[in-house]
């Protein structure tokens, strides 16, 4: 394995730490086709991104996106920073022959997704979306199994993502609740992961019907001391409009005749990083609780009646037959949520040597966003929307 990609990644927050973690685990655990070198990490704020560079393993850092593209060295570019300029760095990226992940939703609106899918398929760069619950093994099994017809005809897709962390008035009006930075609120930020769950366990949307409600229509905005601009922190004295959603709900239906039912909010008092689903078919059933990731529950209604229940399926079995964690400990040792990122850059880093992108491709973001757009239409008109 001669040949080093060198990476470039701009933002450095939560998203950054987990991509981070990821770019120097998967050499680690995983047979790469390359090698992987942490080139360069890149933020607005000076000291804040120098002291993610310490902390991460980078070995520089910059303010300057643009001349992170610019470096001839860099290789990949991976884009961790709010929704707003997710466009405008990978078009820039992949004009400048760099491979592209980028971290969802892919971008503000269609016409936006559009653009980014336009520019890599003309620089013929590699591109993914790190939408990295894909790469759960229970939801990789339940994606096999499904293949396989384990379930039969499918009838029901039900998906909830609950969260509960601005259920505080006085919590700030950070990025994620200024539509003209993320897009939207819950809908585009913990919805958009379920709706691609479905797209990529079940199938397309046809048509969809939505709702959208904001709880809480004003809050503090961030203080001048810059805390507060992520999953927690203190607004100041002067106030400003919400103007995204707090909590969003759809119902729809997929091109092979499934029905659809989600549900995402962060008013859920309790639930931290909630994400349950069921998918019923006319042979079985599966459920998936992420609080219990490395299960599965399974019910065979081939199985004879004095014993049929559903199944728990503890997915740590390596040796090839539960997906990817064959690379980490003995079965039954249980992996948590930052192996997820660790299983994206791995099947990335293969992707660019072999010079074919891996799903989900910026094709399937794009996809994605048609379906957030179709339910934020639908949520305005109160009437079903194709997709």
């Amino acid at each position: 394995m001669s040949k080093t990609l060198r990476v470039g990644m701009i933002g450095y927050r939560f998203m950054g730490k987990a991509h981070s973690n990821a770019w120097r685990q998967a050499p680690r655990f995983f047979d790469l086709k390359a090698n992987v070198e942490m080139h360069t990490i890149c933020g607005r704020d000076p000291k804040g991104v120098e002291a993610a560079r310490a902390q991460l393993g980078w070995i520089n850092a910059s303010t300057d996106w643009k001349a992170v593209l610019a470096n001839p060295e860099i290789d990949i570019v991976d884009i961790n920073t709010p929704n707003e300029s997710h466009a405008e760095i990978a078009i820039a990226a992949a004009k400048a022959g760099k491979h592209v992940l980028c971290e969802k939703p892919l971008a503000l609106n269609v016409a936006q997704c559009k653009e980014m899918l336009d520019a890599v398929k003309k620089a013929k760069v590699v591109h993914m979306v790190c939408h990295n619950y894909r790469r759960i093994p229970a939801i990789a099994l339940a994606k096999k199994m499904i293949e396989e017809g384990a379930l039969g005809e499918i009838y029901h897709y039900r998906a909830r993502y609950a969260q509960d962390w601005i259920v505080d008035p006085e919590f700030p009006l950070v990025w994620r609740l200024q539509k003209g930075v993320s897009g939207s609120g819950t809908h585009g930020d913990i919805q958009a992961h379920i709706i691609d769950l479905g797209r990529y366990l079940v199938g397309e949307f046809k048509e969809v019907c939505g709702m959208l409600h904001t709880f809480i229509k004003e809050r503090p905005l961030v203080d001048d001391s810059g805390k507060g601009q992520g999953l927690g922190g203190k607004g100041g004295k002067k106030m400003g409009k919400v103007t995204v959603d707090d909590a969003s709900l759809m119902i729809g239906r997929f091109a092979n005749g499934a029905l659809a039912n989600l549900e995402a909010t962060r008013f859920a008092l309790g639930r931290k990083n909630h994400i349950t689903l069921e998918i019923n078919g006319s042979k079985g059933s599966l459920y998936f609780d992420f609080e219990d990731m490395n299960r599965l529950k399974y019910f065979d209604n081939a199985a004879p009646q004095d014993r049929q229940g559903f199944t728990d399926i503890l997915v740590t079995q390596g040796g090839g037959v539960h997906p990817f964690v064959g690379n980490w400990w003995p079965p039954g040792h249980i992996i948590g949520y930052e192996h997820t990122f660790v299983h994206t850059i791995a099947d990335f880093v293969n992707a660019v040597v072999d010079g074919k992108s891996v799903q989900p491709t910026f094709e399937d973001g794009m996809k994605n966003e048609r379906v957030l757009e179709a339910v934020e239409e639908s949520a305005k008109t109160r009437q079903w929307v194709k997709v």
